[in-house]
């Protein structure tokens, strides 16, 4: 029996050239408020960050002399030396201890601390800004704090390890400097963890959370299924934020031990700086630098890995 309805194939689409009004609505939802807001400000920051990354890149194939004019092209020389070099392995070998127990020690204090302000039901704006005044603290500062109050000869805490029948010189001695500076950095920056984690978890959901304590969850099945779950991805964002700053920032290192003893505390950063402003050789401490780019890049790529995969 005939439907009335007609039988025939439906026509094949022919993709639209680029001028079509399909391309066109491309174009314009690429011109909203939003990105035209920030147009002038990734042009600016474009503009300023482009020529010296060239740059670097060229700096790391030249061979530049002491006055730091007429460089000699090098080729791949300073890449080859760079992963020749035992004293690069070591300093990568002390930023990995120094970046993994650090901010170890820092999420687990700072995410414990966010939960308990969390859970204060009062004072919990005075409680949370005695916490985070180390972080207004310049690095510097802090590094000159830890000297004075871990020297041998006048520091507080070292006269107190002195009772206790420690007595050491603490930055003197390959096996404290490393765990002292480690300890510098992990209360001058266990705030700012707090502070994101705290700030994601007065962000949660309330849903989830009443329904937990209708169905009769403890705090502690509360806090496994529902409160952890929902910030992980709070907490791996502020690990990716400290794990960057963790390998630029040298200011404390230096100030307290400058890299020793015996290289014990020098880390990457602290490297690049040596071979660049006391050895001057541009070219390698250029190679230096773009290895220390590519692990970055790298070590946020894994951690945005983390934050969107289950």
């Amino acid at each position: 029996m005939s439907t009335g309805k007609s039988l025939e194939a439906p026509a094949q689409q022919q993709p639209q050239p680029s001028g079509s009004p399909k391309a066109g609505g491309r174009f314009k939802r690429l011109l909203t408020t939003e990105n035209l807001m920030l147009a002038p400000a990734i042009t600016v920051l474009a503009s300023i960050t482009i020529f010296p990354f060239l740059y670097l890149i060229y700096a790391s194939l030249m061979d530049f002399a002491l006055a730091m004019d007429d460089p000699t092209f090098a080729g791949l020389r300073n890449w080859v030396r760079l992963f020749k070099d035992p004293a690069i392995a070591q300093s990568w070998k002390v930023t990995l201890i120094y970046a993994v127990v650090g901010l170890g020690l820092e999420v687990i204090i700072g995410v414990g601390v966010a939960l308990l302000l969390y859970a204060t039901p009062w004072g919990r704006n005075i409680f949370v800004t005695l916490w985070m005044l180390p972080i207004f603290v310049a690095p510097v500062v802090a590094g000159l704090l830890g000297w004075f109050m871990l020297n041998s000869s006048y520091g507080l805490y070292a006269w107190v390890l002195q009772l206790v029948g420690i007595n050491t010189d603490i930055f003197g001695n390959v096996a404290t400097a490393l765990p002292a500076v480690i300890l510098i950095d992990v209360w001058e920056w266990t705030p700012l963890i707090t502070l994101i984690v705290l700030s994601g978890l007065q962000s949660l959901p309330s849903e989830p959370l009443e329904a937990a304590e209708v169905d009769g969850a403890s705090y502690w099945q509360k806090l496994r299924y529902v409160i952890l779950p929902l910030s992980a991805r709070i907490i791996v964002v502020a690990m990716l934020i400290r794990s960057m700053d963790i390998m630029r920032f040298i200011d404390t290192i230096f100030i307290t031990t400058a890299g020793g003893p015996a290289d014990s505390t020098k880390i990457i950063g602290l490297r690049l700086f040596e071979v660049a402003f006391r050895f001057m050789d541009i070219g390698y401490a250029a190679a230096i630098g773009l290895s220390m780019l590519f692990v970055t890049i790298l070590l946020g790529q894994a951690f945005v890995k983390v934050m969107y995969g289950r």
